[in-house]
């Protein structure tokens, strides 16, 4: 049991929800208010992922997280800002006869200093490096596109940011990738971890999987877990029950309960519940800062 838990709002994501929930955040002033009222319910990190306003599918345009990052930093709200570098690593192939060229629908290839344009601009706290390829939950011909040597110049140029890597696993195989950046240097101590469970074509979220990816990170690493759909909030107990934190929000899981549809502050509230339910301690952002020797800017 972990007795003294961070919580993370991962507050719109760049999946095709918009049409499944009104309040999924689209727009830059939607998704920073939905980030402050995370904060306000007991967040301490918040995970953002920009989209495009007029469409609402995901975006990685350096202006849209701009006007984000202003608006929360400008709100008098305290949250560790988490902003995704994922973006620019999608390949929609042509089809199971024709895969070459790519179906330029989806397809999105960027280069890893591309990729991280909007880092180097705003300079947040932490951003996420998703550690490797896989079939991801949107089937058909998608691929999510990490290749080691990309991870390795995007792990070494947020190193050179004083950015911290939130490292994202989907799978066991992720780790593997983990541990040789760590070997190489491009990895600052404590390793933060988030491990992505319950993701078509990824580990699966029951509690055994769970465990032998806990049994599997490197030595001193601070972790988080979560679930998609009707487990989001099982797994607000599972994770801190494992040794690990917490991950909610509108990227993962649209729904409170059955035919309720929740909002990001909806979600941490119902964490925050569990958690001191269970007799563990939220801990703010600062405590979060110090945790994770994080450097807070802008």
């Amino acid at each position: 049991m972990n007795w003294e838990v961070f919580v993370t709002c991962a507050v719109t994501g760049a999946g095709d929800s918009t049409g499944r929930s009104h309040k999924v955040p689209v727009t830059p002033q939607q998704i920073a208010d939905a980030a402050i009222e995370a904060a306000r319910a007991g967040a301490a990190v918040a995970h953002i992922h920009v989209r495009d306003p007029q469409t609402g599918k995901g975006a990685r345009d350096p202006k849209l997280y701009a006007e984000v990052v202003s608006r929360i930093r400008n709100a008098g709200v305290d949250v560790v800002l988490n902003l995704t570098a994922g973006m620019g690593g999608d390949l929609v192939l042509g089809g199971t006869e024709t895969p070459l060229p790519p179906n330029a629908a989806g397809t999105d290839m960027a280069g890893a200093t591309e990729r991280l344009a909007h880092v180097r601009d705003l300079l947040p706290e932490i951003c996420t490096l998703d550690c490797g390829s896989m079939n991801f939950a949107a089937g058909g011909d998608y691929i999510m596109i990490n290749t080691p040597d990309t991870l390795r110049a995007m792990a070494k140029q947020v190193q050179a940011l004083g950015v911290k890597p939130e490292l994202e696993v989907f799978d066991t195989g992720h780790l593997v990738m983990v541990k040789d950046m760590l070997k190489e240097g491009l990895l600052d101590d404590p390793v933060l971890i988030q491990l992505c469970m319950g993701i078509p074509y990824g580990a699966p979220d029951d509690p055994l999987s769970l465990m032998a990816m806990v049994h599997n990170l490197p030595p001193g690493a601070v972790y988080s877990a979560f679930s998609i759909g009707r487990m989001q909030l099982p797994y607000v107990a599972m994770a801190a029950l494992a040794g690990g934190n917490v991950r909610v929000g509108l990227e993962d899981n649209l729904m409170l309960g059955r035919g309720v549809l929740a909002s990001n502050g909806d979600l941490v509230e119902r964490a925050v519940t569990i958690l001191t339910a269970m007799g563990a301690k939220v801990l703010g952002p600062e405590d979060v800062r110090k945790k994770l020797k994080l450097t807070r800017r802008g």
